[in-house]
């Protein structure tokens, strides 16, 4: 990677360079844990907004839904999901989360992770709206993000860490409290039935364990260790989640259209 291509990449995007799968702030355990809760079934029409490099994606189709579409609007990465999954029931499309072009009241379960928080709060309130829309009378919308704590929180200390954040990870990071987080979801005309709450261990040596695996975590420590405009910014974005750890943690929260 060139020098300049590693300072203007968006932090998740830096972590999959570098051999990191599982992108999620409460890493492969918190994603587990909402995908249960979906509780996905063979009768579902599921809608996945953004996602990524498909580490959930393979979860949900070996759920066996009656359909499943990714939405991203990243022309690169439907291409390669189209790729990685030719072999399965599943549709991909270049579009965005807030006009997705999907027929109203079509799904029965929609879910996003990692992606809200990298808008702004009028921007999230549209894909969650576009979600109700979408989705049947009974359906389920599941997000997994990052959250800030406690509720009570300054405002004071919530600024500093989303202007940190977008200046570390090169995306505008905008995490809500739990009970923003919550209000939001309400607003748009959804009822919050179960929330789940874990530590923002990303960088933690055990948290890419977990997710990675041993063989995981040493090539994704050796590919630090031997690029140092990489190592650069990770140790920056670590410092950063270490500096407001006890300001931080990972939701999932599951809702119904009532």
């Amino acid at each position: 990677m060139k020098n300049e291509t590693i300072y203007k990449m968006s932090g998740h995007w830096l972590l999959a360079k570098i051999g990191k799968k599982v992108l999620r702030p409460g890493g492969k355990k918190l994603t587990n844990e909402m995908v249960n809760l979906l509780n996905i079934n063979p009768n579902d029409a599921v809608v996945e907004f953004a996602p990524g490099l498909g580490y959930t994606t393979s979860i949900i189709l070996d759920k066996n839904p009656v359909s499943y579409t990714g939405i991203d609007i990243d022309e690169k990465v439907i291409n390669d999901l189209i790729q990685k999954f030719n072999k399965k029931s599943a549709t991909f499309l270049f579009a965005n989360a807030a006009e997705t072009n999907l027929e109203n009241n079509s799904q029965t379960k929609v879910f996003g992770e990692a992606m809200l928080t990298m808008h702004a709060d009028h921007r999230k309130s549209e894909i969650i709206k576009e979600a109700h829309r979408i989705l049947k009378i009974g359906g389920y919308y599941a997000i997994h993000e990052l959250a800030l704590k406690p509720d009570s929180i300054s405002n004071e200390i919530k600024k500093n860490i989303q202007k940190e954040l977008a200046i570390t990870m090169n995306v505008n990071a905008r995490p809500l409290t739990i009970e923003e987080w919550k209000n939001l979801v309400k607003e748009e005309g959804f009822e919050v039935v179960e929330t789940k709450t874990s530590e923002m261990h990303l960088l933690e040596p055990s948290r890419i364990i977990d997710d990675e695996g041993f063989a995981g975590f040493l090539n994704i420590v050796k590919n630090i260790a031997t690029q140092s405009e990489v190592r650069e910014r990770i140790i920056r974005m670590k410092k950063v989640f270490k500096k407001y750890e006890e300001h931080l943690c990972a939701v999932v929260m599951i809702a119904k259209k009532v």
